[in-house]
């Protein structure tokens, strides 16, 4: 099934990723220092690292071309890399987070969207095995879910979800067949889903027998 991409404008897109970077660096100036060595939902990252790995949006394309040679152009290996290598210090981190406010720079061969992606995605990464609730602003979860729908890599939800219709119960988000098998949530978890940090469930919740 196809859908209309509802892409936020530019500035929109880009005033939405100041807010969310400035608040994860609000958020993370609370934590204890036990709490950035946390495992993050990113395999094999911690808190620490997963923050670090949010602030290299803003590297060059001679670093990252390096990165890219150092990795053997292997994407993933490249991501996990960098961040590893990086050794700053979370005080380092959170100033240089609060620092890319209003930087519009973002990786080659990315889109505005990405950007907006990363840190909403990342967010939770480091806030739910934290037990930090943390909403999503709705309409940029709904374009982040759109985005990864439509995506191939690294994330390809029509491919590694096939036969499953997502409907949102708190936005207007809809994708997949008509036919598929419903699974309606929370976009919050949708975008979860898509980004491969949440399991689909098995099967639609059972009715209350009230």
């Amino acid at each position: 099934m196809l859908i209309k991409e509802r892409a936020m404008d530019s500035n929109t897109i880009w005033r939405t990723i100041d807010e969310q970077r400035g608040q994860l660096a609000a958020l993370l100036e609370t934590l204890e220092p036990r709490q950035w060595s946390t495992p993050s939902l990113c395999p094999a990252w911690t808190v620490r690292d997963v923050a670090a790995h949010l602030t290299l949006a803003q590297a060059s394309r001679t670093e990252l071309a390096v990165a890219a040679l150092k990795a053997g152009f292997r994407f993933d290996v490249m991501i996990r890399q960098m961040a590893l290598a990086d050794t700053a210090d979370p005080p380092s981190i959170i100033a240089r987070l609060r620092a890319m406010a209003g930087s519009r720079r973002r990786p080659p061969m990315t889109k505005e969207i990405d950007p907006l992606m990363d840190v909403l995605v990342h967010t939770q990464d480091i806030c739910v095995p934290l037990g930090i609730d943390r909403p999503m602003p709705t309409d940029a979860a709904v374009a982040v879910a759109e985005r990864l729908w439509h995506m191939k890599f690294p994330f390809a939800p029509q491919r590694d979800l096939p036969g499953y219709r997502f409907v949102a119960t708190d936005a207007d988000f809809a994708v997949g067949p008509d036919w598929g098998a419903l699974r309606e949530a929370p976009i919050h978890d949708i975008v979860m889903m898509f980004a491969r940090r949440l399991d689909v469930p098995d099967s639609e919740p059972e009715p209350d027998d009230a």
